[in-house]
């Protein structure tokens, strides 16, 4: 075993002659094939260079460089026997760093130096196991010394598991805010907002900041119970964190109290302490909740404009706004099923509701790709294969509720699984207010393979939202 210090003299020129002999070798044995055979046998052993890689490094074998690895704070420190030309391969900072060096010392976070021996081994290897706990460490150290792979490796990890719901979405936040990585953070506050009832009732919830809470509240596509889960989940996070009257109050606004029953309204102003807090900052938005429930909706449209968010329900998943379809087998045949929900949210229209017919096609073949016969020859041309189809759902209403004027529908269709009793989103697919399906509907999902993401045991789970959306049929006075 040679280390730094006691290589004995010339054995770098041997290693090095050698290297230099085997790739002559090398090439000559190709030139010699290629004028033998018009195709060549490939032989690869690229499992063993891997497997000596390791050994390389476990052993430190003709190490020219030492790295001491201090966590920060402690007196631990972790010392790894290096080669400068693998690690300059991957890093431009680590090749700046050990020029004319033979030893470094670096200070780390406690985080990232304990798993810095997995970050070197990627650096040999290009492979690594990662655990949820090790992700942010990780991609700090790849992002500080410039491995681009393993940034974006560990980041397609985090972007992986936060659509299987086995992320800290919120850490991961915050972290993505931090390091300007645009992407995870988009993914994380995607997978916040549809998931936010599970969130809400996580230890998580309190780890959320005022900046993060002011991207989630404005959103339509906040995936909940009903508008009160959501104004209970906003007062725990108040009483919890304690933010400045001015945050609690903009995120006291952001609530969609038109969205609220009046009994629950009535219920919310003398119970919740949030309200007797900071009662007079909404004290016009609960006053216009009151009217909007009060009067029919065209009545209210003459005066006010209902084309605000606060007139729009969230992705509700109450039974008054949509309901759950399990498809077994979804590769297998076309389904149908039949659902009712509320005509819209205003107290007037409480005791109407709406009749939904829903297909599900697993192979619906556009018009361009349908077989077709040949008028003139008199035989038909090759008929599509069921593989060219794609799934398809199709939504519409049975009953004249649908036809309400003033009133026009925005359809919702979640994809996921039930995990500890919660719905779990992984896709979500939205309606155009004009059409009857959503063009993009699993248009890449392949339900015949057992272990889609799109399936649970073999079953496809959805929930279907409609959504009304009232319309200001006549000018609001000035």
């Amino acid at each position: 075993m040679l280390r730094l210090g006691s290589a004995k003299p010339g054995s770098w020129a041997s290693f090095w002659a050698i290297l230099t002999l085997v790739g002559l070798a090398s090439r000559a044995a190709q030139r010699a094939d290629v004028g033998s055979e018009a195709t060549g046998t490939p032989i690869n052993h690229s499992q063993t260079l891997l497997q000596r890689l390791q050994e390389l490094l476990r052993q430190g074998n003709a190490s020219d460089v030492v790295l001491r690895v201090q966590a920060v704070g402690t007196d631990e420190v972790r010392v790894f026997h290096t080669h400068r030309l693998l690690l300059g391969l991957h890093s431009e900072l680590f090749r700046e760093l050990l020029r004319n060096q033979s030893e470094v010392a670096l200070q780390e976070p406690r985080d990232c130096a304990a798993v810095f021996d997995k970050f070197i081994r990627y650096l040999y290897c290009g492979e690594l196991t990662v655990l949820l706990a090790q992700a942010i460490p990780l991609h700090r150290l790849a992002t500080k010394y410039g491995v681009a792979s393993l940034q974006r490796g560990v980041a397609d990890y985090m972007r992986t598991h936060l659509a299987g719901g086995a992320g800290p979405a919120v850490g991961w936040y915050h972290y993505a805010v931090s390091t300007g990585d645009e992407a995870l953070r988009q993914s994380c506050l995607q997978f916040l907002a549809w998931n936010l009832s599970a969130v809400a009732a996580s230890a998580e919830w309190g780890a959320v900041s005022p900046e993060l809470l002011a991207q989630l509240l404005p959103r339509s596509d906040l995936v909940l119970q009903d508008e009160l889960e959501l104004f209970h989940a906003l007062e725990a996070w108040l009483g919890r964190t304690r933010p400045p009257p001015a945050v609690a109050e903009r995120a006291l606004r952001a609530i969609r109290y038109p969205m609220i029953p009046p009994a629950q309204l009535f219920q919310l102003q003398a119970r919740s302490a949030a309200l007797a807090r900071h009662g007079e900052a909404v004290a016009d938005l609960l006053l216009q909740a009151y009217q909007f429930h009060a009067a029919s909706p065209l009545h209210f449209a003459k005066f006010f404009d209902v084309n605000g968010s606060a007139f729009l329900p969230r992705n509700y998943l109450a039974p008054a706004w949509g309901a759950p379809w399990v498809i077994n087998n979804p590769a297998r045949d076309d389904r149908s099923t039949s659902f009712q929900t509320q005509l819209g949210p205003s107290g007037h229209d409480a005791g109407r509701r709406v009749t939904w017919n829903v297909l599900f096609s697993p192979r619906w073949l556009p018009v361009s790709l349908r077989p077709v016969y040949a008028d003139t020859a008199g035989t038909a041309l090759p008929a599509a294969r069921p593989e060219d189809g794609r799934p398809r759902l199709v939504v519409t209403p049975a009953t004249s509720g649908g036809d309400a004027a003033g009133v026009s529908f925005q359809k919702t269709v979640l994809v996921g699984a039930r995990q500890h009793g919660r719905l779990l989103v992984r896709h979500a697919y939205s309606f155009h207010q004009s059409s009857e399906e959503a063009g993009d509907f699993l248009a890449h999902a392949d339900l015949q393979r057992r272990n889609s993401e799109y399936l649970v045991e073999n079953a496809l789970h959805l929930h279907l939202i409609v959504k009304p959306v009232y319309h200001t049929l006549i000018r609001t006075p000035k």
